[in-house]
């Protein structure tokens, strides 16, 4: 359960856009979380909006006061310092909403989706045409951040979904970019 937040908030930069600024600051929140091997840390984004599609410019993390105190000990802001502002360890305000926050996954792209069956499947290009038409290409209209993958150095889009406002917590674990298909956070 979530009992104490830390917001860090982008500083307006003008040589970096905030959408450049956040992919770094999730990153590093990433490589933290993966370096702690914790499933008790959450992230939101309290100035999330779909009008316009924004995450904001404030990364909020969840958790206990002691998993906050961990991730803390690392310096996972290293070279972030100068580009946000650290909030102080605080509680939970009582009686707010807790909602999910998910990630979507999209097949974005036919054509890919083409050569990926071609090489599995051993089929020529109009056979994958046939299988994989245009059609199933969908434009995703969520935020997002833009992350760069440790083992194929690909960039990536982490589209995220915020779910339905729920009066009472629901217990649950964290992956490690800080989300769950099960648990909340709290929301204010």
């Amino acid at each position: 359960m979530s009992t104490h937040y830390i917001d860090v908030g982008l500083l307006p930069d003008p040589e970096f856009s905030q959408a450049h600024l956040l992919g770094a600051l999730y990153a590093k929140f990433h490589r933290a979380l993966v370096g702690l091997g914790t499933d008790a840390i959450g992230v939101s984004f309290p100035q999330y909006s779909m009008q316009p599609r924004t995450l904001g410019r404030i990364m909020r993390v969840h958790g206990s006061d002691s998993a906050l105190n961990a991730l803390l000990s690392t310096d996972w802001l290293r070279g972030m310092r100068d580009h946000v502002e650290l909030g102080a360890l605080s509680a939970v305000p009582r009686d707010v909403q807790h909602r999910r926050l998910l990630r979507r996954q999209f097949k974005t792209s036919a054509e890919r989706l083409r050569h990926r069956r071609m090489r599995r499947k051993g089929e020529t290009y109009e056979q994958a045409v046939q299988a994989i038409p245009d059609g199933v290409e969908r434009q995703p209209d969520l935020p997002y951040v833009q992350l760069r993958s440790a083992s194929t150095g690909q960039r990536f889009c982490l589209f995220l979904a915020l779910g339905d406002a729920a009066p009472q917590p629901v217990a649950g674990v964290f992956n490690a970019y800080g989300l769950s298909s099960t648990a909340t956070l709290p929301w204010f």
